[in-house]
């Protein structure tokens, strides 16, 4: 069947086949379908939607475009791994994969850069002098096994074909069709060979998907499509009206990484989404029946230090310094200028524009406009009260962390237009309900 065939059909409402859509999926490696053609299909698609089956098809096709991990009789544990939609301040990879690795799952974790307002993970390893993501699978399948968790970039050997269909819905307009979006995501999670999958699908004015109707499709045709697929799959709704953690910036969230192992400082909405991920992961894996017994398993991982310890290998084996959780200091970049940013009058905090908090992350320096530009590791904001605080004009609400006074100063005001101080607080659900 020639391109212009199967796009008529989706142009049309009708359901693709299976062969048809295997082919396209050949054209996008293969180059036998044009720019053109994709961009057209991937509109069609856009306007028509298509069925569970259709995208399970989708899926599978692209994630079989390129290497699946095969983990059978290599490991005494479930495959398990997360995956967020993405917010400001989302950090959670960093803490989840060596706390489940040290419960006895394994999480080969491949992970993304910063995408428009939203950090990435390979960005804030990256802070750490010498740590590769940069690896090859045979790197993967050596150090999994020894380690419980890996986290490194995508993988030129893993679903190519999400590439090249990724790059033309970026300027065609197609990036939110929910099928292309659960497609995308899903080829290259499945493509790590998992026996489980947790997804974090994050609402409200930080997060791609704002409502809470929006969330529930997206995680519903993720659930939906996993499982089809042969994965077990369950995805949770958090709240991201506000930034997670007390720290958005590279360098600065590794650090409230590092504090957070280590038990120096667990801030409570990240310690609580943390746990509520790593609980449902144990759950599916299999290693645990209920939640309750999952959290205390989670809970030991961390008092133990065994989760601190696992964080330190991996970092060790992927080129980091071996001491970095002793010394953060020596080897995190620290910003030249550091300023108090304060509230102009009191009031119950609250934020109404946290994705206008991570471009202020970007236009720092801590996120990329355009693909080549250089990330400053140091920049961000840290000591952030959460939304709720009652604070009077003067407090502290939050550091800026900048390359220069000037930009220190532009970023705090970007800062406290994107929040207000209201007579009573307004409460956010942190999970707001589980699909699957």
């Amino acid at each position: 069947m020639i391109p212009q065939e199967i796009i008529k059909t989706k142009r049309n409402g009708a359901t693709l086949s299976q062969a048809e859509i295997q082919q396209f999926v050949r054209g996008l490696t293969d180059d036998s379908f044009s720019e053109g053609q994709v961009a057209a299909l991937a509109m069609a698609i856009y306007l028509n939607g298509m069925s569970v089956d259709e995208i399970v098809a989708l899926t599978l096709a692209m994630r079989d475009s390129g290497t699946v991990l095969n983990w059978q009789g290599k490991l005494n544990g479930p495959v398990v791994d997360k995956h967020s939609t993405g917010g400001v301040g989302d950090k959670v990879t960093l803490m989840l994969a060596p706390m489940v690795a040290a419960c006895g799952a394994f999480m080969p974790s491949i992970a993304g850069r910063g995408l428009g307002h939203t950090g990435g993970t390979v960005d804030k390893l990256e802070t750490i002098p010498g740590y590769s993501c940069t690896q090859s699978l045979e790197k993967i399948q050596q150090l999994l096994p020894q380690l419980g968790c890996v986290i490194v970039g995508q993988s030129s050997q893993l679903a190519p074909a999400d590439r090249r269909l990724y790059a033309i819905r970026d300027v065609t307009a197609t990036v939110e069709s929910i099928p292309l979006i659960t497609a995308s995501i899903l080829s290259k999670k499945l493509s790590e060979g998992l026996d489980a999958l947790v997804m974090d699908v994050k609402i409200g004015n930080g997060a791609i998907m704002r409502t809470v109707a929006d969330a529930s499709a997206l995680a519903n045709s993720i659930v939906n499509v996993a499982n089809g697929a042969g994965v077990n799959t369950r995805a949770l709704l958090t709240d991201m009206n506000q930034i997670l953690g007390n720290t958005a910036g590279n360098a600065l969230e590794v650090m409230e990484t590092l504090d957070y192992l280590t038990g120096k400082y667990r801030e409570p909405r990240l310690h609580q989404v943390t746990l509520e991920l790593g609980a449902n992961m144990l759950m599916l894996g299999g290693l645990h029946k209920d939640k309750a017994s999952a959290v205390a398993a989670l809970e030991h991982s961390l008092s133990s230090g065994k989760a601190a310890e696992i964080f330190a290998k991996m970092v060790s084996a992927l080129g980091g310094p071996a001491d970095l959780i002793e010394k953060p200091q020596q080897y995190l970049a620290s910003a030249p200028s550091v300023q108090d940013i304060v509230a102009p009058h009191s009031g119950y905090l609250q934020y109404q524009d946290t994705v206008g908090l991570g471009m202020a992350v970007v236009r720092l320096g801590g996120g990329r406009s355009h693909p080549s530009q250089q990330i400053d590791p140091a920049v961000g904001f840290s000591h952030i009260l959460p939304a709720g605080s009652k604070v009077q004009a003067g407090d502290v609400i939050a550091k800026v962390h900048a390359a220069s006074n000037e930009a220190a100063r532009i970023a705090a005001e970007e800062y406290l237009a994107a929040l207000r101080l209201d007579d009573a607080t307004e409460a956010y659900p942190l999970v707001h309900h589980t699909i699957g």
